[in-house]
Formats: C-alpha cells, sequence, structure tokens
C-alpha cells in the first residue's frame, strides 16, 4: 500500500461516519425545530411572534445541524490522525 493513501475500511468508516453525523443532524435539527414549533402553534402560526418564532426556528436548526455534522467529522478525523 502506498503512503497517504487511504485503505478501503478506511474509505468506509469515513462513509459510514458521514452517514451518522446527517442523520444525527437532521434528528437534532427537528428536534430544535419542534421545541420552536410548539410555541408558534400555541400562540398562532398567522401571528407575528408564530412567524417569528418559526423563522427563530429554521434557522436555529440549520444552525444545530451544521454544528453537529462539523463536531461529529472533526471528531472522527482527529481519532483517525492518533490512530483510534
Amino acid at each position: 500500500m502506498d503512503m497517504g493513501r487511504e485503505s478501503r475500511w478506511e474509505k468506509d468508516a469515513m462513509t459510514v461516519e458521514i452517514g451518522f453525523a446527517l442523520v444525527t443532524a437532521a434528528v437534532l435539527a427537528a428536534l430544535v425545530f419542534g421545541v420552536l414549533l410548539v410555541p408558534a402553534l400555541l400562540v398562532g402560526v398567522d401571528e407575528p411572534a408564530g412567524k417569528a418564532l418559526l423563522g427563530a426556528g429554521a434557522v436555529l436548526a440549520g444552525l444545530a445541524a451544521v454544528w453537529r455534522v462539523v463536531r461529529v467529522l472533526v471528531r472522527f478525523d482527529r481519532a483517525r490522525r492518533q490512530g483510534r
């Protein structure tokens, strides 16, 4: 094997880790959005406060998803570089 090249199991491990990061990011985003959706439904989605809650929920859900993907992949890369 050439130095600097990844083995097949390393490529498979990265694929699994990317899938894990995306699935958990989607779940986290749904939870974050759901937390702000409930009060928006109670206030009324057509009200300005309800619209603000939905907008904030969408933004926070997106940020949470990106944060989760980055966190999982950085942790995986750090462990891979340490040889774990």
